[in-house]
């Protein structure tokens, strides 16, 4: 059996932020979070209600940060429908809301960074200690597994969640060696494995043509890649794949419009899993990734000139029909 994590990172926009008023929060909530179009919503409660229609699970990792701008309100508000979905609530962290807030910051330290890892390991721990108080206090239950906005951890992140009580850490992407990732686990590294104190569950991936990885994201491979690469995870005996999300992904954000070919990849993958001999999808609160006891770590899913250049062609579409997201 492979368990496939879809884990949705949820989260306000920092750069759709203008101001810690109500009506911003609003906006910023209609356009990120519930992603309000013509066509309906959009967002989470859209993607709660796919997953569930087809008894499939999701992991939402829910940034607390904004509430250092708008209170611990803003951060019910998405938990709620979440829980009440039966979907599992992890922990995110997006860093840039502590330049946001300002002198208004609870914390101690006014440094401010992009990524987590910008930090020193004590300031890290209070960050994160915040934002753990911070989505329980919201309504989510106690976080088990963390992954940083921007992917954006280092070692010392990994320290701190341990420090934490916070088992799991999915911020290694394997395929993104050059991104804000500072891990210090090389792209060869794709199981889940211990390291820093914490179980780190690497984001999927499949082979490039140029021999590199390319990430298991919606917006970044097509349905038919998608389920290639579990096909493949599935019958090489990997215990689980990672596929990340983003609660906005649905959606162009500047024009409210829903963008179909993302749209279409989602619910494809979503009923394609329902149906899927040995695999299902799991959430970190009851059925985490086990730590692979496989003496060799198989290799992504190869390339393959075919599916790459329908790829092509359907960002191409996606990017002329809907625009940037």
């Amino acid at each position: 059996m492979t368990r496939v994590y879809i884990t949705i990172d949820t989260e306000y926009s920092s750069g759709l932020y203008t101001g810690p008023g109500t009506a911003d929060r609003a906006e910023n909530y209609a356009r990120s979070i519930a992603c309000l179009t013509p066509d309906g919503p959009a967002g989470i409660s859209h993607k709660i209600a796919l997953l569930n229609e087809h008894n499939q699970k999701a992991v939402f990792f829910v940034d607390p940060m904004p509430a250092l701008v708008w209170g611990v309100a803003a951060i019910e508000d998405i938990v709620a429908p979440i829980i009440e979905g039966g979907q599992d609530v992890q922990l995110h962290c997006h860093t840039e809301w502590l330049e946001l807030a300002g002198s208004a910051s609870p914390l101690a330290s006014r440094r401010t960074g992009r990524n987590i890892a910008d930090f020193p390991i004590d300031e890290q721990y209070s960050i994160l200690d915040y934002a753990q108080r911070t989505l329980i206090a919201a309504g989510a239950p106690a976080p088990v597994a963390f992954r940083a906005g921007n992917y954006g951890a280092n070692d010392d992140t990994l320290r701190a969640l341990a420090m934490l009580g916070i088992a799991y850490d999915t911020s290694h992407c394997p395929a993104l060696p050059g991104g804000d990732c500072r891990i210090s686990l090389a792209p060869e590294v794709r199981d889940p494995r211990e390291h820093c104190g914490v179980i780190e569950v690497p984001v999927g991936s499949i082979g490039t043509l140029g021999g590199g990885q390319r990430h298991a994201q919606i917006t970044a491979l097509t349905l038919a890649e998608m389920i290639a690469a579990i096909r493949h995870a599935r019958d090489g005996g990997q215990e689980s794949f990672t596929l990340v999300s983003h609660s906005f992904e649905l959606i162009n954000r500047n024009r409210l419009a829903v963008n179909k070919v993302v749209r279409r990849r989602f619910s494809g993958l979503v009923k394609t899993l329902a149906g899927m001999r040995d695999v299902d999808t799991g959430t970190y609160a009851d059925t985490p990734p086990p730590v692979s006891n496989r003496i060799r770590t198989i290799e992504p899913l190869p390339a393959s000139a075919v599916r790459t250049g329908m790829r092509m062609a359907e960002q191409f579409v996606s990017n002329a029909l809907y625009g940037a997201l």
